[in-house]
C-alpha cells in the first residue's frame, strides 16, 4: 500500500479533489481530509446528501458530531468516518495538537488523534505530524503537509495500492495539489525549517498573505 498526499491552498480545490476521487472509484474509506478553519469556512456549511437538521457530520442523528465523537474513541473507530456516504457527508469540527480546530474526516485525522494520545503517553511524536509519518511519509515531507495546514491549507490523502499510485496523483494534481517537495522548497526558502507544534496559529491575515504568495 501507498499513501498519497497533495496540499491545497483553499478548501474548495480539496472538497472538489475528494469529489473527483469518489467519482473515479476510490473507495470513500480510504480518503482523509484536514483542513484549516481558522476562515471559519464550515460554519454553517451544508452537504446536497444531508439528510437531516443536525450538525453537519452528525449521521447518526444523536446531535454530535461523528468525527469528534469517533476520534475520541480511537483511531478504529473514528478511521470508519466518512465510509458509506462519502466521505464529505462526514465531515466535521476536531481538535488537533498544534494545528488547533480544523474541519476533518477520515483515516488520517483519527490516527492524529491517536498519535496524540500516544505520544502524550510515551514522548513520541504526536498528531498530524505523527499520523503523517505513521502513513509512511518521510519526516521532511510530514513537517511540510502539518505546516501547510498550519498556513491556512487542507491535506487530502489517499491509502492506495502501489499500481493505482499514477493515478490517484494525476487525479490529486488536477486540483491544483501540491506535493511537499514543491511546497516544502517554497517554505525554506523563507527560512522556515520544520513544523513547531509549539508555534502560534496563523490568523485570518495572516492566512490570507500566506495564499497570496502562491498565486
Amino acid at each position: 500500500m501507498a499513501t498519497v498526499t497533495r496540499l491545497y491552498d483553499t478548501h474548495t480545490q480539496a472538497l472538489n479533489a475528494v469529489s473527483d476521487l469518489e467519482a473515479a472509484g476510490v473507495r470513500a474509506d480510504d480518503i482523509s481530509i484536514v483542513s484549516n478553519n481558522t476562515d471559519n469556512w464550515h460554519a454553517g456549511h451544508k452537504h446536497k446528501s444531508d439528510s437531516h437538521s443536525g450538525p453537519l457530520g452528525d449521521r447518526n442523528g444523536d446531535g454530535e458530531n461523528d468525527v469528534a465523537d469517533g476520534a475520541g474513541k480511537g483511531a478504529a473507530t473514528g478511521g470508519m468516518l466518512g465510509a458509506g456516504a462519502g466521505l464529505l457527508a462526514g465531515l466535521g469540527m476536531l481538535a488537533i495538537p498544534g494545528l488547533g480546530p480544523v474541519v476533518a474526516a477520515g483515516w488520517l485525522a483519527s490516527t492524529a488523534v491517536g498519535a496524540a494520545a500516544g505520544a502524550a503517553a510515551g514522548g513520541a511524536t504526536g498528531g498530524l505530524l505523527g499520523a503523517l509519518k505513521e502513513a509512511g511519509h518521510s519526516d521532511e515531507d510530514a513537517n511540510v503537509y502539518a505546516e501547510g495546514v498550519r498556513r491556512g491549507g487542507t491535506l487530502v490523502s489517499v491509502k492506495t495500492s502501489g499500481d493505482d499510485e499514477a493515478r490517484i496523483e494525476s487525479l490529486m494534481d488536477g486540483r491544483q495539489g501540491f506535493d511537499a517537495a514543491t511546497r516544502g522548497q517554497a517554505y525554506r526558502e523563507s527560512g522556515w525549517s520544520a513544523f513547531d507544534v509549539e508555534a502560534k496559529p496563523y490568523t485570518s491575515e495572516d492566512i490570507s498573505r500566506e495564499r497570496s504568495l502562491y498565486r
